[in-house]
């Protein structure tokens, strides 16, 4: 109730309600640490983070079988409230790629966006409309590429959830 009373706007009450929601609904027991899920607001925002390892194996763009609960628990709150769109957005570490199916960062990072909001869609009933796939590559790190564990840092998935006050 105390958070909610600094809300300014429609928007900032949207956000707060729904990073509480969020924060209820994804108990970080079930998650392996608190490092590789957070849930921030920022201006008319929610940004989810969660780190690579949580969703995708390695330089892959297929989801993992250990991202279900996750993304289930994401599409619960997605699904609870019409007036949101939701952005997926991936982000890599700064080391090349170059395989058969992906071509560099700019690849992986859209096509793991692509896999996620797959996923929310045909698995978890979201409806197509309220989603948005993006890659940033390698170009907006957390922190500098100059170790594994900050590489690791990088390689993660953004889930920014948009009030739609149209809606």
């Amino acid at each position: 109730a105390e958070k909610l009373s600094k809300a300014k706007t429609l928007k900032d009450s949207m956000n707060l309600a729904v990073a509480y929601n969020l924060e209820k609904v994804i108990n970080k027991s079930d998650l392996n640490e608190d490092k590789d899920f957070s849930v921030n607001i920022q201006e008319t925002v929610v940004m989810i983070s969660i780190a690579d390892n949580m969703l995708f194996n390695t330089g892959s763009y297929q989801l993992s079988s250990k991202a279900n609960p996750l993304l289930q628990k994401l599409a619960d709150v997605i699904n609870s409230e019409e007036s949101l769109d939701v952005m997926v957005e991936g982000h890599t570490d700064s080391r090349t790629i170059s395989t058969a199916n992906i071509a560099d960062n700019w690849d992986l990072s859209v096509l793991r966006a692509t896999s996620v909001v797959r996923k929310l869609q045909e698995k978890f009933n979201v409806a197509p409309e309220k989603l948005i796939a993006s890659g940033r590559s390698s170009y907006q790190p957390l922190v500098e590429n100059d170790s594994k564990e900050n590489r690791a840092k990088n390689r993660r998935t953004r889930i920014i959830i948009l009030p739609n006050i149209d809606k």
